[in-house]
């Protein structure tokens, strides 16, 4: 794959609607909609976009949109109602799909007009200058699935299933013949009936018995695309497999719609077959981005090369160091193995230090306070021209330490529950999105992620150019201490980029070699005057680089420096 010249780095907000637009104060645990209110789609108003944008947003990942399971009876909209024993918390995970034709009433303001409120909010999106990302969950369904929404002539899921037999290429579900589904804990239950399966499916995360816990993806059933588990896994994929055909009609869908990407969830449980087969088809229709959910590191290039998607997490690589360095774990020179390990593949990669699976940084369990994480953003947002994305709260402080019902107190916003965000509360302030209710600790913290994300998304070096790592020729500089600070630089075209990121709880002196093995390298003359931009603050200056000595750079604490040396001079 080539490297193609950006004008812009693809920066993702993701956004969780269902509590993004909550205003409600003083939420109860295990509260219902009636309890605890819920966002709706046009919470997203122009105001409330151009303030997303502010932070220098491409993208905006609308997490949870297609319809799902909930305890919500929405059943006098001709909605089919879900049973609660197999549904988690009162909202439902969003990641139990109901109807991959529809998308949440929880979220529209008039329910029988919900579809025309999910195309104006794409449509407002684009207006303000972003584009749509949403959520495609291709290997799982929720346990009762059934779409409502969907055209006469498209068959649902399982309609025709032989479900005498545990795996047939035909079927959508695998069965386990004359076994019931039985939970084995007692499940939150409203219905006066316990759950009924016969015979019952594979739960979602392949848990192939009948009995799964409630640690396993209980409210879901895991989709058939024709391997058979039950026989080593042998695949059947000589003619098109009916998962594989619904899908695609699926996907088409949502592009028809006007959506500029997909995330997809547990990309890796799919095989890479159905990917290779159906992504081209749809980028043939559509110009739509494809971001893979995927931990396995040897499957990586699989994914993207056989796989065709454009991104796939780094999470197990530089998400789990950064959080290691920041946490103070693990020292910052670690940082220089998760490119290495990507080599050849780090365009590819996404980096973030928050998302909805994540712990939030600012949380008991992470760093316990939001500043820390500045320096991680730093590297993840400057260290190559792949995208950044952070979660919505994130650049607030938001620390994720409500325990809101089926999602305890673990450091994260919940999925589950209906539930309202007091940072986003305080930000919002009524509709003026002034953050008047914030402390100016916080808003002097969105003011940087704004800063930082800016600088990523447009600055040519960052977007375009050639990275060096300077950590190795830092090693036993006594000047530079590697298990707190990182350093690196970008190259493009006239201008060179030092970044040096301090994971410090201080500020620190430092100096930084840069070798003569740099200047061979990227290109560029070793003492040449140069005029410097800190990128961060705007404060301009002339100085040099050189192999010479140590360049000094003062850091503030958990933070870094963004230095753009432009030989013009």
């Amino acid at each position: 794959m080539n490297e193609t010249k950006r004008k812009d780095k693809m920066v993702i907000y993701q956004a969780f609607p269902r509590w993004f637009g909550n205003m409600r104060p003083s939420p109860v645990r295990n509260g219902s909609l009636l309890e605890n209110g819920v966002g709706k789609f046009s919470a997203f108003t122009p105001l409330a976009l151009s303030k997303i944008k502010e932070l220098g947003v491409t993208h905006i990942w609308y997490t949870g949109i297609i319809e799902h399971a909930t305890t919500t009876d929405y059943t006098l909209f001709g909605i089919r109602k879900d049973h609660t024993a197999v549904v988690k918390g009162k909202a439902g995970s969003p990641y139990a799909i109901k109807d991959y034709y529809d998308v949440d009433p929880d979220l529209a303001d008039n329910i029988h007009e919900r579809m025309a409120e999910f195309e104006d909010l794409i449509a407002r999106t684009r207006q303000a200058g972003m584009k749509v990302i949403i959520d495609f969950v291709p290997n799982h369904v929720a346990r009762r699935y059934f779409s409502d929404a969907r055209e006469a002539y498209v068959e649902d899921f399982g309609q025709t299933d032989d479900i005498t037999k545990a795996f047939d290429v035909n079927n959508n579900f695998y069965y386990l013949p004359g076994q019931t589904l039985t939970l084995r804990f007692d499940p939150q239950r409203e219905e006066d009936f316990s759950y009924s399966e016969f015979p019952a499916k594979v739960t979602g995360n392949d848990h192939f018995d009948a009995y799964p816990s409630q640690n396993d993806w209980y409210d879901t059933v895991k989709l058939n695309y024709g391997i058979d588990y039950m026989n080593g896994k042998v695949c059947h994929f000589e003619t098109i497999p009916d998962t594989w055909e619904k899908m695609l009609d699926i996907l088409l869908f949502w592009a028809r719609k006007g959506v500029d990407g997909f995330r997809c969830d547990m990309a890796e449980l799919v095989p890479v077959e159905f990917w290779n087969w159906a992504i081209p088809l749809v980028k043939k229709a559509y110009p739509v981005v494809f971001i893979a959910e995927i931990y396995n590191p040897e499957e990586y290039r699989n994914y993207i090369y056989t796989g065709h998607f454009d991104y796939l997490y780094d999470k197990v690589g530089l998400y789990d160091t950064l959080r290691a360095v920041i946490r103070g774990e693990a020292p910052a020179s670690r940082i220089t193995g998760c490119w290495q390990s990507v080599d050849g593949i780090q365009r590819n990669m996404l980096n973030f230090l928050e998302n909805h699976d994540e712990q939030r940084l600012a949380s008991d369990f992470f760093a316990g306070d939001p500043c820390p994480g500045i320096a991680g953003m730093i590297v993840a947002a400057t260290m190559n021209t792949t995208p950044v994305m952070i979660y919505s709260g994130q650049e607030l402080g938001e620390r994720g330490m409500d325990e809101e019902g089926f999602s305890g107190r673990d450091g994260r916003t919940t999925i589950f529950d209906y539930w309202s965000v007091e940072s986003l509360r305080k930000w919002n302030n009524n509709g003026r999105f002034d953050g008047a209710g914030l402390t100016d600790e916080r808003r002097l913290l969105r003011e940087t992620y704004a800063k930082i994300l800016n600088v990523a998304r447009s600055e040519p070096t960052i977007v375009n150019g050639s990275f060096y790592d300077l950590m190795y020729a830092n090693q036993k500089n006594p000047y530079f201490n590697p298990n707190r600070q990182y350093a690196f630089l970008r190259k493009w075209e006239n201008q060179v980029l030092l970044v040096v990121a301090n994971f410090d709880r201080s500020a620190q002196n430092v100096g930084v070699r840069v070798p003569g093995e740099a200047f061979r390298t990227l290109g560029f003359e070793d003492n040449k005057p140069a005029w410097v931009t800190d990128l961060l603050t705007g404060e301009k200056m002339v100085g040099t680089l050189t192999e010479a000595y140590p360049y000094q750079v003062k850091l503030p604490a958990s933070s870094g420096k963004l230095l753009r040396f432009t030989f013009d001079l």
